[in-house]
């Protein structure tokens, strides 16, 4: 199957992850949809295929090196696709040779792609594009991904005359809410190393991405009925609007770029008794990283000293950490990537990740694990689209990176 069509196959199943649910996958369309994959993986032709009880498929592709002893490659794609936008009753549209103008996503809804707002249009002239239709994402975000190990997977069983040794192969769920590598088991998979395919341009190699945590700040008041609360309320609701202001505003993310990090309001509810602010803190330097938690505290620290001890709590969370470190000593799975990129035309883009793949996490637990484009644009919005050529160009990344590791020791 091209891989085209095994992706607008794969979008047309609804896979959104719910951050709220209280189950693991979180949706049970992942169940659905990884059980479908596991299936069409055994009729490929791959082994030792598995579904386990938490939604994560595993699978191999077999070794065409008789007695093969070198190391094990492993590609990793996610399942679900984000919440930021309607992820059912996906309609994907194929534009053939897109002119390089304004692309009408949905006339009803005034919803136009300009070249002129999103650039990376520019240099895709000729090319085919996959649409939505206004109404929803498009989720390649990671069924790009999925497409593309499948298919290379597909062509590389179809073609034993092609040396390369076991591949392994494992499919996510709840990567967008987090929890991808919450549950995945390294032993079982098997590999010494792996390649995440997830998200952006064919070309992007990522191995550096944000140390991230959480915070969670909570404030308590005093509620008094406001005819008679002079000198008594105190008012939980504009006592986070006085921490936020306490927070640098060069640190929000919407001032900062590249290497830069930020704390990020996410979400804020309250009332006069009780209110909540919840942020995100991100930096690639893990001192910076430090620093920005540490901030935090202090703020609650002082509004603590100000009003009284427990009006302010802040709980920190760390969530993954940058997978350089992790990465650096097996500065093969970097050269190799390049050498692959070379041959195949194919101009590199290497980038740190603002945010984070489940190679990160997978990286601190053994299995260090980059990331690679996939053709995917503009994810978790309305405005995403993949080019089919991009895609292309990702299965033969895979297919030359089999080849290159078959006689790694």
């Amino acid at each position: 199957m091209h891989v085209k069509d095994r992706f607008i196959k794969y979008v047309m199943i609804d896979t959104t992850s719910d951050p709220d649910s209280g189950t693991f996958p979180s949706t049970p369309s992942q169940i659905c949809f990884a059980d479908m994959l596991a299936n069409e993986m055994r009729e490929m032709g791959l082994t030792d295929v598995f579904r386990d009880e938490n939604g994560y498929v595993y699978g191999t592709i077999p070794s065409t090196i008789e007695n093969f002893n070198g190391s094990i490659l492993g590609f990793i794609a996610h399942m679900d696709t984000a919440n930021d936008a309607p992820g059912a009753n996906i309609q994907p549209r194929v534009i053939e040779s897109y002119n390089g103008k304004d692309i009408v996503l949905n006339e009803k809804l005034h919803l136009i792609m300009r070249p002129d707002d999103f650039e990376a249009l520019h240099s895709l002239e000729g090319k085919t594009l996959i649409v939505t239709d206004g109404n929803t994402l498009l989720g390649g975000d990671d069924k790009a991904g999925l497409a593309e190990i499948m298919t290379a997977a597909e062509y590389l069983i179809a073609h034993p005359e092609i040396p390369h040794g076991p591949i392994r192969v494992a499919f996510t769920p709840d990567e967008e809410i987090g929890c991808g590598a919450d549950r995945f088991d390294v032993e079982r998979f098997g590999a010494d190393f792996a390649y995440t395919m997830d998200g952006g341009a064919a070309g992007e190699l990522e191995f550096e991405n944000f140390n991230a945590a959480s915070a969670t700040v909570t404030f308590t008041g005093t509620s008094i009925h406001p005819g008679s609360s002079r000198g008594k309320m105190v008012n939980a609701a504009i006592l986070s609007m006085e921490f936020q202001q306490m927070l640098p505003a060069f640190m929000r993310p919407e001032c900062t770029d590249g290497y830069e990090g930020f704390i990020h309001l996410i979400g804020m509810d309250g009332c006069v008794e009780h209110a909540c602010l919840k942020y995100i803190i991100r930096d690639h330097d893990m001192k910076l990283f430090q620093e920005k938690k540490a901030l935090i505290q202090r703020a609650a620290e002082y509004m603590n000293a100000k009003y009284g001890e427990g009006t302010v709590s802040a709980e920190l969370k760390d969530s993954y950490f940058n997978m350089k470190e992790k990465i650096e000593p097996h500065r093969h799975l970097i050269d190799t990537v390049l050498k692959v990129f070379s041959r195949l035309g194919i101009t590199p883009h290497i980038q740190p990740i603002r945010g984070g793949t489940d190679g990160a996490r997978l990286s601190f637990m053994g299995l260090p694990c980059p990331n690679l484009g996939t053709g995917d644009y503009n994810c978790h919005g309305r405005f995403e689209f993949t080019c089919v050529e991009s895609m292309e160009q990702c299965v033969q990344v895979i297919v030359e990176l089999a080849k290159e590791y078959s006689g790694r020791k």
